[in-house]
């Protein structure tokens, strides 16, 4: 049964060596239950607005599956939000989610896949260390990429929340499919 692991929020904005100057990228989980707006989790923010947030892009999932193997690949832990997800959701497999699926959460949110992520060189900075040179193309090319999704149905969301598969539209993309053109 797929679930919700954590919903995450900003923790804090911090510096950025980027264009934008601070990032949003930390993220981690919430206390209880958070309210998903149609423009994402209350207490949540985007720095750059420019490639972040919006109707189309109002949560970014990411499956613990995919974080288990980057765990094991970079030989740290990584907790719900360290990808910058504001949805670490466990027994969905995000990267074949096809673009326009739906998903429930709990009792009443609804929400749509739109698009995966595109890794970025502040993602790279935030990965940091030695592990940075070379991230973005790594973690493209390894194509456990996670999805933005659109609030369809507005509602609270808590860790341990059950997550349903309501469609899935099978001449759709997948996310990889769209991410790899």
């Amino acid at each position: 049964m797929a679930s919700l692991i954590a919903a995450c929020v900003v923790s804090a904005l911090r510096p950025d060596a980027g264009t934008v100057g601070i990032t949003a990228i930390d993220k981690r989980p919430a206390t209880g239950a958070v309210k998903l707006g149609r423009l994402g989790l209350y207490a949540d923010v985007q720095a750059d607005r420019k490639n972040h947030g919006g109707a189309d892009k109002a949560v970014y999932a990411y499956a613990q599956e995919d974080a288990d193997f980057w765990s094991a690949e970079l030989g740290r832990d990584l907790p719900p939000g360290w990808f910058g997800e504001n949805l670490r959701v466990s027994g969905l497999d995000v990267t074949n989610a096809r673009v326009g699926e739906r998903w429930k959460i709990g009792a009443t949110v609804e929400i749509e896949v739109t698009m995966p992520r595109s890794p970025c060189a502040t993602f790279a900075r935030w990965v940091g260390g030695a592990d940075q040179r070379g991230w973005v193309k790594r973690f493209g090319a390894e194509g456990r990429l996670g999805a933005y999704l659109r609030v369809i149905r507005t509602g609270p969301v808590c860790a341990g929340d059950k997550i349903e598969l309501l469609s899935a539209p099978a001449d759709a993309p997948t996310i990889l499919e769209v991410f790899r053109g």
